[in-house]
């Protein structure tokens, strides 16, 4: 059986091979344009959905990353403090020792050395309402200070009361990994009567009091550097874990960004080369379409 294949037929198929070839050639030139295999979901919908996966890992990452720098500072500012602190215990430390030494010093050097106590115990209560980005880094979630005094109107005794923690201040670095970024300040500094300010209070109250020996002051002296030590060690311990984070966040970013390019990056080469390809084949396409179909006088005229 003879196939009879029509001027109009071959036309139309010719017109459809070169229609599919410059759409190729068109999606080539769009590739090559933006770098991209996908530029819409429809161009690959199983890689675009991979692609979209990754893309919220990398924002959940950098989001971590982003926690994790801040929590860092928030260690930062808490070490810094409590380093601080006990720099000013260990003078104080040093002072209460001179003032002990009764033979040596008399009632003015021992006034001289209270008034320097009650500056150390001044700075101390600086650095226990130390913030950073204006929160309070020893008072936890709570709004204000971590530390508040009371000047009693009777005898003029000040107190100090430390802010009261309903929960404290945590930063998230993995999906199910959080640290804490802030410090007790209870826990640092003591509360009350219990805390170092009411402490160095009553050395420089003995102080001017001759008749009692400061010696027996020291061991809670100790007692205060030995606590604000403790929570510094905990403080270098989360800042260790954080540091820690931080590096397996950048490998982990880095990986997602090859892992992304892999799935919707192009073969520059490759992409190239078969655009080249089609251009070459759609101007081979317009010249035989040209020789096989000449149109005539009757063609224009139906």
């Amino acid at each position: 059986m003879i196939t009879r294949v029509t001027h109009q037929s071959t036309q139309r198929m010719s017109l459809a091979n070169m229609q599919a070839n410059l759409a190729k050639m068109s999606d080539l030139q769009s590739q090559a344009s933006s770098g991209k295999l996908i530029n819409k979901a429809s161009d690959d919908p199983a890689k675009a959905a991979e692609a979209m996966a990754l893309r919220k890992e990398q924002r959940a990452t950098e989001q971590y990353a982003r926690n994790a720098q801040d929590g860092v500072s928030w260690l930062n500012t808490v070490d810094s403090a409590i380093q601080s602190s006990v720099d000013f215990m260990q003078r104080a430390r040093d002072l209460t020792v001179q003032g002990a030494n009764t033979g040596a010093i008399g009632a003015a050097g021992r006034d001289a050395l209270a008034v320097e106590i009650e500056g150390i115990r001044d700075a101390l209560l600086g650095q226990a309402n130390t913030t950073y980005i204006g929160r309070s880094v020893f008072a936890g979630t709570a709004n204000g200070s971590a530390f508040t005094t009371a000047t009693d109107p009777v005898t003029g005794d000040v107190s100090y009361t430390a802010a009261t923690v309903h929960g404290t201040v945590e930063r998230r670095v993995g999906e199910n990994t959080t640290v804490r970024v802030d410090a007790d300040g209870a826990a640092v500094f003591g509360d009350g009567a219990a805390s170092v300010f009411s402490l160095l209070t009553n050395i420089a109250a003995d102080l001017r009091n001759p008749g009692v020996n400061v010696s027996t002051r020291l061991t809670e002296i100790d007692s205060r550097i030995q606590s604000m030590l403790s929570v510094g060690s905990s403080v270098g311990a989360r800042t260790n874990q954080l540091t820690a984070a931080q590096d397996t966040l950048s490998n982990q970013s880095m990986t997602l960004a090859s892992d992304l390019s892999g799935v919707e990056d192009i073969d520059l080469a490759q992409t190239i080369i078969e655009l080249q390809m089609q251009e070459v084949g759609y101007k081979a396409a317009l010249g035989a379409a040209a020789r096989v179909l000449q149109p005539s006088l009757m063609d224009y005229l139906q």
